[in-house]
């Protein structure tokens, strides 16, 4: 029995290699996750032609998924400098990996890519046209714009990131609108200023059917770009924001109907407050697609530090609803991030990811927790460095500190209360003073 796509595979009631993968590192039983991948609630991106893929689920019902965005630009065009970093990445438990080249020979790059890496690969074929073209952005036909979706699609991308929520209804309704930040989607200010300059319609929306074929032909996921995120605190959940929500509904019901894979992409900026009820607001219009969230940084005001207001905002998304969180840099708003700056970016978002799991009851989270703590009272130094979501640096801090007491550490010495606790209930004498 064939079929085109995950969804259609499960809709069909077939069992696909990805699947069984997908269901024993979720501990889920596979029929359940084929109801959940036929609803469209998970999605397996998982193109034809990337033969050296690892697949993971997405979706809330799932443990939460790390996105790393790498890439070449002007600035910094070495490909072994970025593929180094891609790997570190999937080393450190990444398990997607998003292309965002923006300069030099990106087809090289993402082949390398598709042919060396095994995580999830995204990309962003709006940024990639203006490079493969080279030639002024209103020159761009839309025949030229969806020729590059379907060579991504050829290369073996898993997912693809398109802005078509963004239309002239939308684009009008934007300017009518004014905000603080206006488009701060790379993606977005490309397709806007493509309909602002040429007067036609987003290719990407007009000619939908035609990107739904491609992707079923490959078995490419859809990641409905949001255009319109907020860029601030001041412009969250705005009108622009939720009507393109709206329109990215729609075309996730287009999408299911010919058996295509959706996630759907959330607010890059947004006030601690309003999280939860975005969450909500998108699994109702997006039917549990799952959500796919920059952040949301919780505070415009800390660049260099940008890691951790994304982090406080992503355990707060992916505990309501978010199933895919973007990870952020100290890097972000500054420049391209160094592989020191990618390894702080996927610490801080994983730790978002595992309290958001644990939050969500996801089966198992909490073990490693209480591990750790076993390890604790013990004081079980090795075990509580194995452990440890980034062991490198829990060793150095203690390496660089030598206590007095190798069962203590240099901030509490003979006073620590663990170490005082396991003596008294042993029996033991507590030796405090010297």
């Amino acid at each position: 029995m064939g079929y085109t796509t995950q969804m259609d595979a499960a809709r069909q009631g077939i069992t696909t290699k990805e699947m069984r993968t997908v269901a024993d590192y979720e501990n889920m039983d596979v029929g359940t996750l084929k109801e959940l991948i036929a609803k469209g609630q998970v999605c397996i991106p998982a193109n034809k032609n990337h033969r050296c893929l690892k697949p993971y689920g997405i979706g809330n019902a799932l443990k939460t998924k790390i996105n790393v965005n790498l890439g070449t630009s002007k600035d910094c065009l070495d490909l072994n400098v970025e593929m180094e970093k891609v790997m570190s990445a999937v080393n450190m438990g990444a398990e997607s990996i998003m292309d965002l080249s923006s300069y030099g020979d990106t087809q090289t790059f993402r082949r390398r890519l598709t042919a060396e890496c095994p995580a999830i690969i995204g990309t962003v074929p709006i940024y990639d046209a203006i490079v493969y073209y080279n030639k002024p952005l209103k020159e761009i036909t839309s025949r030229e714009w969806l020729d590059v979706f379907e060579m991504h699609a050829k290369d073996g991308v898993d997912f693809m990131t398109i802005h078509c929520g963004i239309n002239r209804n939308t684009a009008h309704r934007f300017k009518n609108n004014k905000r603080v930040m206006n488009i701060v989607s790379r993606g977005g200010s490309l397709i806007f200023a493509w309909m602002e300059l040429t007067g036609q319609e987003n290719p990407f929306f007009e000619y939908f059917d035609e990107l739904l074929e491609i992707c079923r032909r490959y078995d490419v996921t859809l990641s409905l770009g949001d255009a319109c995120r907020p860029g601030c605190l001041a412009d969250a959940g705005d009108i622009s924001q939720i009507e393109e929500l709206v329109t990215l509904g729609e075309l996730t019901a287009r999408a299911w109907e010919k058996d295509v894979q959706v996630i759907i992409e959330g607010p890059g900026h947004m006030p601690l407050n309003q999280i939860q009820a975005n969450m909500e607001i998108q699994k109702t219009i997006c039917k549990g697609a799952p959500f796919y969230v920059l952040g949301p940084l919780v505070t415009d005001i800390a660049p260099g530090y940008d890691h951790i207001t994304s982090a406080i905002g992503g355990a707060i998304a992916a505990t309501y609803g978010a199933s895919f969180l973007c990870y952020v840099t100290p890097a972000e708003h500054l420049r391209l991030p160094t592989l020191e700056d990618v390894k702080e970016g996927i610490v801080a978002s994983r730790i978002a990811a595992h309290a958001a799991d644990i939050a969500k009851g996801i089966e198992g989270a909490a073990d490693w927790d209480l591990q750790m703590a076993d390890a604790r009272r013990q004081l079980n130094w090795e075990k509580q460095f194995d452990l440890a979501i980034d062991p490198e640096k829990a060793r150095r801090y203690r390496h660089e500190s030598t206590p007095e007491c190798s069962d203590t550490c240099t901030m509490c010495g003979k006073m620590c209360s663990v170490r005082n606790m396991n003596k008294i209930l042993n029996g033991e004498d507590v030796d405090i003073m010297e």
